[in-house]
């Protein structure tokens, strides 16, 4: 068990910005919601998956919709202590802690707001290791756990308990409301005992976010005989694809989601080579030279060559000059139930899963 206080919350914001993998919304927001909950109501105790007591029923807290919204309306003080309250009182159970369900983007956030706001600890844990755009697609769906009961609430203060057949009916249900409730929600869902928790949970993810992000921020100074690059993808484990300037971005929004295409021209050593990188919300498949080098579940991300900062795809800008790094995905990703959710052919890409790595090996490249 340790305390999160404002330098935590900063690094690990910037850290599930990389995990975001383009998508998850900007942090930025909920990082706010987050420190203005810590200072109103003390530190926030993060505990381990082995710290939490056998038989313990714990509560995510989430956001959904579009992040660009959140960001006018905000969340507000109140929001998670109803959610709470709806939660206990529906399953007749005491809420031991919260978690993240995803680690990418403004959800990293909010159960770090809800944590301080109702004295409860806050599990090192989630299910993605990642952000991905769709309600069903984590490791507890794997596992055969329900997202429903959901519990959910808008800034109005509307609010209901959904119950669906199957998460993917929870999904569209619940993006049903979110539209008509004006575009984003705060919701509980995938509450759960500790031991599916312990079994489906990608552990220390929050952990691994700080880490990330502090890395990130001290990059140039902890670089010693390596380049700031160097160092950074051997910190983060990544697979360098590819470098190069923004040159063209595609982008439409079809049903709740922001779909597009970020076309970049090789700068440095990948002059005169040409990549792009497919997304919805997220980055799906990174293409070089027509040469598939990554796709989902393994993370793609955009990040600033000099600062090594993620963009994130509603940043992406023409001229921006961006590092396109691949990360390996949790192992339950590459399960077939994993990749029945979240592999490629699901988003409508042309082509079967192959391990990053493996792919790094096959044209000789490796992790820097």
């Amino acid at each position: 068990m340790r305390e999160l206080g404002v330098q935590e919350i900063e690094d690990i914001a910037l850290g599930a910005a990389l995990l975001g993998a383009g998508g998850g919304g900007d942090p930025y927001i909920g990082k706010l919601t987050a420190i203005g909950a810590v200072k109103e109501c003390g530190s926030v105790k993060m505990i381990g998956i082995d710290e939490v007591p056998d038989g313990s029923f714990i509560m995510p807290a989430a956001s959904m919709g579009a992040p660009s919204i959140l960001a006018e309306k905000g969340v507000g003080a109140n929001e998670f202590a109803k959610l709470f309250d709806m939660i206990t009182r529906f399953y007749g159970k005491e809420v031991y802690a919260t978690m993240p369900i995803e680690a990418g983007g403004v959800n990293s956030m909010l159960p770090i707001a809800a944590a301080a706001r109702l004295g409860i600890p806050m599990v090192d844990v989630d299910g993605m290791g990642r952000a991905f755009p769709e309600l069903q697609m984590v490791t507890f769906t794997i596992g055969g756990a329900s997202a429903t009961p959901m519990a959910w609430i808008d800034e109005k203060g509307n609010s209901g308990i959904l119950s669906t057949i199957t998460n993917k009916w929870t999904e569209d249900i619940a993006r049903s409301i979110t539209t008509q409730c004006g575009g984003t929600l705060t919701t509980s869902l995938f509450c759960m005992d500790v031991e599916t928790l312990r079994q489906y949970g990608v552990h220390g993810i929050v952990t691994r976010s700080e880490e990330i992000g502090r890395a990130i921020r001290l990059a140039k100074d902890n670089a010693g005989d390596k380049t700031p690059e160097e160092y950074f993808l051997d910190f983060v484990g990544g697979h360098r694809l590819f470098k190069g300037k923004i040159s063209d971005v595609l982008r439409e929004v079809r049903g709740s989601f922001n779909f597009g295409k970020v076309v970049l021209d090789g700068i440095g050593d990948c002059k005169g080579s040409e990549a792009y990188v497919e997304f919805q919300n997220e980055n799906l498949c990174a293409v070089v030279d027509g040469e598939i080098l990554a796709t989902t579940p393994d993370l793609i991300c955009l990040v600033d060559t000099e600062t090594f900062r993620p963009v994130p795809t509603d940043a992406l800008k023409y001229g921006k000059r961006v590092l396109v790094v691949g990360l390996e995905c949790f192992h339950l990703w590459r399960t077939q139930a994993g990749l029945d959710l979240v592999g490629p052919r699901y988003f409508g890409i042309d082509a079967d899963y192959i391990p990053i790595e493996e792919l790094a090996a096959k044209r000789g490249g490796g992790h820097v």
